[in-house]
């Protein structure tokens, strides 16, 4: 009797420390079977490497329309050089989080996107003809953030930017967008060469439970980029969330006014289609994170974990949407309060990514976080 009571005992106390028993974290999933290399072949072949095909497209097409403009600088072709920029900056978003494999290797993402560009050191470049772009110091005066620079920035009317492509400074500005667009185009090549040649199959072959795995990297990965690079970088910073002091020239695309808002949902548009397993360019969806929380009946306070983290997304995008211009938003209020709240909202996503899901899948974190959740 005095052992069955014993087991008793500890059962009561098990229950009671379990998250059911109140807690506000995940509760604990039934066992399941879940095929993560299932949703691996989803996200490389219907998300991963279609994005990447279409933003090499938009690549191209932006060539064009410079090669367009190259022969001819007027205030018409300048325009449909910025449409075609931008149409390329917007597809670029799509496949900014997939820092992983070839991308990895590259520095894809800091080649193709640090920004601020440094202005007085692309302009010294400009005036000595002198610079090597592969130099990870140079990070910051090339890629997207340069171009911003040269078509957008370069003066405050467009008439004025057109005199600097017709003047004494022709050759200069279009060697060196010439080197800009070779090198972004350079990048996207190996990067796509490198996963259609052997990285593919080995990242879904990978499809193991263990730090090293392909889901386990790519969740990591996933989670780091919405939480440094979408929340942090296009939001947090200029906001100056994290210093005190508001920092508009650190947006994304600084130099049109209107981008910054568009780039960051556009960014937030393609997450949650990751995180829903969504076809690139289709309404079809596979198997994905939200799907692989809905096999475990992952819950948080007696609700599903994969819908209240879309709600929440929902949610934060509907706030951003609502929106003036980001730079409008900084620059034009002290502080600037709405675009606060907004970002509250968006921050309210971390945790859910970075606790609660991780946890449920028994993914570990592997990056340390300055910033708190």
């Amino acid at each position: 009797m005095k052992r069955i009571l014993l087991s008793f005992g500890v059962l009561l106390t098990l229950w009671a420390c379990s998250p059911d028993s109140g807690g506000g974290g995940p509760e604990p999933p039934n066992p399941v079977s879940f095929d993560r290399g299932e949703m691996l072949v989803n996200w490389a072949d219907n998300i991963i490497l279609p994005s990447y095909a279409n933003f090499n497209a938009r690549l191209g097409t932006m060539n064009s329309a410079y090669t367009t403009f190259k022969s001819d600088p007027s205030e018409v072709n300048l325009q449909t050089l910025r449409d075609a920029w931008f149409d390329a900056y917007l597809g670029w978003q799509s496949v900014a989080m997939f820092e992983i494999g070839p991308a990895e290797t590259a520095g894809y993402r800091l080649e193709m996107n640090t920004y601020p560009t440094d202005v007085i050191t692309l302009e010294q470049y400009l005036s000595s003809g002198s610079y090597d772009l592969s130099l990870p110091a140079n990070r910051d005066v090339k890629g997207f953030s340069a171009l911003d620079y040269l078509i957008n920035g370069l003066a405050s009317a467009d008439a004025q930017i057109v005199s600097r492509y017709q003047g004494t400074e022709q050759q200069a500005l279009f060697d060196y967008i010439d080197a800009v667009i070779a090198d972004m185009q350079s990048l996207t090549t190996q990067v796509i060469q490198g996963w259609e040649n052997g990285f593919r199959d080995a990242f879904v072959a990978n499809d193991g439970a263990s730090a090293t795995a392909s889901t386990d990297r790519m969740v990591n990965d996933f989670i780091y980029y919405f939480e440094r690079h979408l929340r942090a970088g296009k939001m947090g910073i200029p906001l100056g969330v994290f210093t005190g002091t508001k920092a508009p020239q650190t947006l994304e695309a600084y130099y049109r006014t209107s981008a910054g808002k568009e780039l960051f949902l556009a960014a937030m548009g393609a997450f949650r289609d990751f995180f829903n397993g969504k076809h690139f360019g289709s309404s079809a969806t596979g198997k994905s994170l939200a799907s692989y929380l809905r096999d475990l009946n992952t819950l948080k306070n007696g609700a599903a974990l994969d819908v209240i983290i879309n709600d929440q997304i929902t949610l934060a995008t509907q706030q951003v949407s609502a929106l003036d211009d980001f730079r409008t938003e900084i620059e034009n209020n002290d502080p600037p309060t709405t675009m606060l709240l907004a970002y509250d909202e968006v921050q309210r996503i971390v945790p859910l990514l970075k606790v609660d899901m991780v946890s449920a899948m028994s993914i570990s974190i592997d990056y340390v976080d300055a910033d708190g959740d």
